[in-house]
């Protein structure tokens, strides 16, 4: 069977981001799902004028924002923050009046716009609480943080508060972008009462003409009521139309990497259109999406020969996301490969863990093991498949293991095994686990979940002290032959990603096991 390559490629492209011990979350929801949120946020330069001239302001805006939204759909930005960066020059005209604190109410201009539609909107009566002014016989002030809202000589100035809704009539890609903006700054003395005159009303613009969004958003054709999901084809035809640009990756990427996979995206759209259907597939360049994260694993080994079970971890592992990141907008599926590294007190390894084990049925044996990773970090192959709603999804990780035991007691006895009792070679153990997006279930990145596989234990060396014990051991523990019978289960805490260290998974939380 054949494949219009062009007429596959009118589906839209959905990208996602893979994880660690993590499958590939789907990013772009069918009509029926909840759209996920974004932090947004966008730095501008701006120029100011005061009634000294002009001034150099740099104003970071910030908030949370839908992914995606459909036709008609209210969309009410959260956690609005305006933070005005003022430099000493500014402030002079404040400090003259003997001024020892400053705060401001923020007016800000936001364009919303789809398609050839926009309309402005006033984000007003946003308020800043009062800073301390720098001395006016100080140089330079020591930065302070921006919990002071001081910058070196200058200060921040944070205004927050709810700003009106919006909701888009068209479908296709929104954007919302920070425009003018106004501030009205009153001034205090050292005593709290206002200077002479209290305020001062100022007037700020872009300093440039670069278009610097806050964010953008696929709006969906929700019309009618069953609208179909964008990947579904419509009746009579090979694929649905795309909107009018693909939809872009997870929230907590860089925006310049946003921009720049669309780009990409359209380029090679336009290529299939000129018949080169090994354009398909689109590999992300690892720059543009690669970060780090972290995060703890827990669980239950079995040791089948022993007829018992080992606890795992609290593993703490450190990821490197999106190592290779391939978009196939032919075959509907997004391939994700990261990279996992354990850590125990700086060695790469798993917590040391004591286990008893019946051994040979009636022997109670008590051992400290350790699993030790060796050669390459581990790899985590995501795979998902975007032309159905629930966006299916498989996880496999591999990682290269060491066992070694030691502070063994046989019925109570100790057992001198030496300091190298461990397994003659590295085994592989092999982790799947699957879920799907819409609606959350199973194992997703967001919130973590179970992984399964199976290993296969090799035979021990190195046992002993005076005697070998290597047979004992190996016929104890390890596998018979090349069978894989040892069953593994690990639970995995939700990931904290070095692009959200203020999120509510941030620091790494310790998962409860499951047997």
């Amino acid at each position: 069977m054949t494949v219009d390559a062009r007429a596959a490629a009118r589906r839209p492209l959905h990208l996602v981001v893979g994880g660690a011990l993590v499958v590939a979350t789907a990013l772009i929801p069918s009509a029926e799902s909840v759209a996920a949120d974004q932090t947004s946020e966008v730095t501008i330069p701006y120029t100011c004028q005061f009634p000294s001239g002009a001034e150099k302001a740099d104003v970071t805006i910030k908030a949370v924002l839908p992914v995606s939204a459909g036709t008609g759909e209210v969309i009410r930005p959260a956690d609005v923050s305006v933070e005005v960066s003022l430099e000493r020059s500014a402030l002079l005209r404040f400090t003259a009046l003997e001024a020892t604190t400053l705060s401001a109410v923020a007016e800000l201009t936001v364009r919303n716009s789809v398609g050839e539609h926009a309309a402005d909107a006033s984000w007003q009566q946003l308020e800043a609480p009062a800073v301390d002014l720098p001395a006016e016989d100080e140089e330079q002030v020591d930065s302070q943080g921006e919990g002071d809202g001081q910058g070196a000589g200058g200060v921040v100035l944070t205004a927050t508060g709810d700003v009106p809704t919006v909701a888009f009539g068209s479908p296709g890609r929104a954007t919302i972008t920070p425009a003018g903006l106004g501030l009205t700054l009153a001034s205090f003395t050292q005593d709290g009462t206002p200077t002479s005159p209290p305020e001062l009303a100022v007037t700020c613009e872009p300093a440039d003409d670069e278009e610097r969004p806050l964010a953008r958003i696929t709006v969906r054709d929700s019309t009618g009521p069953t609208a179909p999901s964008p990947s579904d084809p419509a009746p009579g035809e090979g694929a649905s139309e795309p909107p009018a640009k693909p939809a872009r990756p997870a929230p907590g990427l860089d925006p310049d990497a946003h921009r720049k996979i669309d780009d990409l995206t359209e380029a090679r759209l336009e290529a299939l259109d000129d018949e080169d259907p090994g354009s398909c597939p689109i590999e992300i360049p690892p720059e543009w999406v690669m970060t780090t994260a972290e995060t703890y694993a827990a669980g239950y080994a079995n040791a089948v020969k022993l007829d018992g079970a080992a606890a795992l971890g609290p593993a703490f592992m450190k990821v490197v996301l999106n190592k290779r990141y391939i978009n196939d907008s032919c075959a509907s599926t997004v391939d994700v490969t990261s990279e996992v590294e354990f850590e125990y007190q700086g060695k790469r390894q798993l917590p040391p863990t004591k286990a008893t084990f019946l051994s040979y049925g009636f022997m109670p044996t008590t051992a400290t093991m350790v699993l030790e990773q060796v050669g390459p970090p581990a790899v985590v192959q995501t795979h998902t498949v975007t032309n159905t709603p629930t966006y299916p999804e498989e996880s496999t990780v591999t990682a290269q293991l060491s066992m070694r035991l030691y502070d063994v007691r046989v019925n109570g006895v100790p057992l001198d095994v030496g300091p190298d009792c461990r397994t003659e070679r590295p085994f592989e153990q092999v982790l799947k686990g699957y879920g799907q997006s819409y609606p959350p279930a199973g194992y997703l990145v967001a919130y973590g979940g179970n992984l399964t596989g199976y290993a296969h234990i090799p035979p021990f060396q190195g046992c002993g002290v005076g005697e070998d014990l290597d047979p004992l051991f190996t016929s104890a523990i390890s596998s018979v032959g090349k069978k894989a019978d040892n069953y593994t289960k690990m639970t995995q805490a939700p990931l904290c990603v070095a692009t959200n260290p203020e999120g509510p998974d941030c620091p790494p939380k310790v998962p409860k096991p499951e047997r």
